[in-house]
Parts: structure tokens; sequence; C-alpha cells
């Protein structure tokens, strides 16, 4: 059998694993956009502030595809050749397959926004995307960020790290809309600003110019304006789907796919930031453009190419990470809705906060600000998130719960 994976970051390394565990004989073949060693992107913004060197950014070791009997060929996938069951490149390449697995990630989103571009206009999402940031990191210069999600702040924590003066825009009420609940965001904010941050929300950018001297001049529709050296683009990404456009495959927000990772045409998966897959908590498919659920999905999409399938049970978001001297992270469904409660942990101290949210008793999500101490708890917290366990207590209890690391049973009970 030939199979190809489409991408060689966590979705498609996944996948490239979990299939050699079952499948030592096929001939496999990887399509790599930015290189054949593999990065992790969650570390792009820690290398930024010179917390880990460069040689620690890559998550493989040099001969890693000859370890696994796999060729890794460099290109860019330009079309997809359904009947002919062949991948075309840029080159002109063409590369067949009997089995593939689309993992080619998502790429940042600019918004229409007059006058955003020129050399000073970066995002912050590949390793050369850094690497051109990185002569603009200076002290003494300005940078303004779009955005207030985790890549956006980790970007301007790592300006401001290396004395960067740093604005952060965010056309939201408030930072973090989409991995925050309002209380845990304003503890960030408070920080933020105490740390010198200059930070502006229900903020709508609405165009920019370039001065003579090549700074940038952004304007406000409340009609404010404010100069940087340069400008970090952080609003979102998209699914990299581009080359399916002359095929059949069912997409919405991203590739549609089924349980085993399974696109509509038999034979062809997707997994990672490109697939729309089944949500954990329920409801609609979800696009969870995170490294988790990329190794998740990846390693099911694998196992079921090499036709040892375990159906996904479904993608449970978890965000983590450590900017303005907190950690911040979130879990699930951490928003409390209909018919939900909420547990506080009221010992913690007026700049750390962490709530959990339960459903019938069932904790269905948690978000955290604070002491690195506090992702301990969620992490206990995960298992009995997928296992749906229900805690029968009161909110001062979860510690002593927790403590009895509860979350090996499948089922709780606190007298």
């Amino acid at each position: 059998m030939n199979v190809v994976i489409i991408g060689n970051s966590a979705a498609g390394l996944s996948g490239l694993e979990a299939f050699r565990k079952h499948d030592q004989a096929s001939q496999m073949t990887i399509i790599a956009k930015e290189g054949q060693r593999p990065y992790s992107r969650v570390l792009l913004p820690y290398y930024l502030r010179g917390k880990v060197p460069h040689e620690h950014l890559f998550v493989r070791e040099q001969d890693y595809y000859e370890q696994l009997n796999a060729t890794c060929v460099n290109g860019t996938v330009i079309r997809l050749l359904v009947e002919q069951q062949r991948v075309q490149l840029a080159d002109q390449t063409m590369l067949p397959y009997d089995k593939l697995l689309i993992a080619t990630g998502a790429s940042p989103v600019k918004p229409p926004i007059p006058g955003l571009s020129g050399d000073g206009i970066h995002h912050l999402w590949t390793l050369e995307d850094v690497g051109k940031l990185k002569r603009y990191y200076k002290e003494g210069n300005r940078v303004v960020v779009l955005g207030s999600g985790f890549v956006s702040l980790q970007g301007a924590c790592a300006a401001l790290s290396c004395g960067l003066n740093v604005s952060v825009i965010e056309l939201a009420n408030r930072i973090m809309p989409k991995a925050l609940d309002e209380r845990g965001a304003n503890i960030l904010a408070s920080r933020m600003k105490e740390m010198g941050v200059d930070l502006r929300v229900n903020t709508l950018t609405t165009h920019i110019e370039r001065n003579t001297d090549k700074k940038y001049k952004l304007f406000f529709k409340d009609g404010g304006s404010l100069t940087a050296d340069f400008i970090i683009v952080g609003t979102g990404v998209q699914p990299n789907i581009d080359f399916l456009e002359d095929t059949t495959i069912k997409i919405d927000a991203g590739i549609i796919v089924n349980e085993r990772m399974e696109t509509s045409l038999r034979g062809i998966y997707a997994a990672g930031d490109v697939a729309q897959v089944p949500s954990f908590t329920g409801g609609d498919p979800v696009v969870h453009a995170l490294w988790p659920t990329a190794v998740e999905t990846g390693g099911v999409a694998g196992r079921c190419m090499a036709s040892s399938c375990t159906p996904y049970k479904g993608s449970l978001n978890m965000n983590v990470t450590q900017m303005f001297g907190l950690t911040v992270a979130s879990m699930g469904n951490y928003i409390e809705g209909e018919g939900c409660e909420r547990w506080l942990d009221e010992s913690l101290a007026d700049n750390q906060y962490m709530a959990i949210v339960l459903k019938g008793g069932v904790p269905i999500g948690a978000t955290c600000v604070g002491s690195s101490e506090l992702v301990s708890t969620l992490g206990m917290l995960r298992p009995l998130i997928r296992e749906k366990v229900r805690i029968e207590g009161k909110p001062d209890m979860l510690k002593a719960m927790m403590a009895q690391n509860i979350s090996h049973h499948h089922h709780a009970f606190v007298k």
C-alpha cells in the first residue's frame, strides 16, 4: 500500500507514528512545506523571548524519517487529483497514493484593514515568521499587536521582555474572548497594564498609513491613533484547503470528518487544524487549532489508515501558557451556560482565579489564571471530564477530592 501524508507538524507526525505501529511494510511519503525537520509552533514565542534555544525548537531527530522507513519530500501541494489518486506539487511532481492523510494545518488570517501591508507587518505562526520578527525585537521599538488570543499575547509578552514598547488592540470588549471568561480576562488585563502594556479593548482599527520614516500609523474609530515600528497580526487562522478546490470533499469551517477522521471520500483522511472534528462536549463538530487535538486526531487517522481503528471520542480543547508572570489555562466548556453551576476556589489570592463549570454534577470545563500549580488541578480534572464523572460535594471540597486522586476512578463520592 502507498500512503501519503501532507504535512509534517503535530497531526502528520502523529499519523505517521500511529500508522507505523500497525503497518511497517507499506510505502510512506511525507510532504513537508517548511523543511524536513519538524518543529514546535508552541515554542516559537519562547524562542523569541530567549527562553528556548533554536535547536530545542525541533521535536524530532535528523534521522527521524529514516527510522520510520518513510520518505520526506519538500514541496507545496497545489492540487488533489482524486480520480487518479495523485497529489500534485508546485514543481509539477505527481505522488500516487492508496490512502491519504491531509494534515496541512492552518494559516493566519489578515483582517481587511486598508494599509495593513508592507515589510513591517508580521504574523507569529511559523519559524520563518519568527526569523523575520527577531530583527524588530530591539529595545525601544514599539510594536502594535492586533488581536488578543494566545498567540498574539505571547508575541506581546516576548516583546515586553525584550524591552519593547507594546500596545495590544482588541476589537472585543475584553481580551482573550475565546479562551478565558470575564473574570480571568480581567486579572490578566490588570497584570498586563501593571507591566506597562498599552491595552485597548473595544477598539476598531479603521486604516493604517506608513510615514516617510517607514513607521506605521494606525487610526481608530474612536478618533485616536498610534505609531509603531512594526505590527504583529494575530486575529485568527483558517485551514489550508485551497488545493481541494476541484474536489468533492465536504468542507465547512474545516474538512468534515467522521469519528475515524475519514473525509467524505473513502481512503482520504484529515486531522489537525485543517479538520472539523467531533466535539467531546457534544453539539456541532469543531475546528480546534490546538497541538493536543492535532496529536489526538492524527493518531486516530494513522491507526485507521492501518486498519486498526479506534473511533475518536471527540476533541476536548485545552490551552495552557505562561505570560506576563501568570499561568493562563482553559479547558472544555469554561463559560457557565444554562443549567450549569460554577465552583470557585475562594482560597486563592486576589490575583489568582480558578473556576470549574459543572452540569448535572459532572465537570464540563475549567479556567484558571495565576500560579503554575493551578494547571495541575486542571490536569487531574481532564480525565473526570473525559469520563463524565459525577462529583458529589461542595466547592470547598475540591482540593480534598483532587488530593485523593479521584481521576483514577469512574465515580466520585465525598462525605
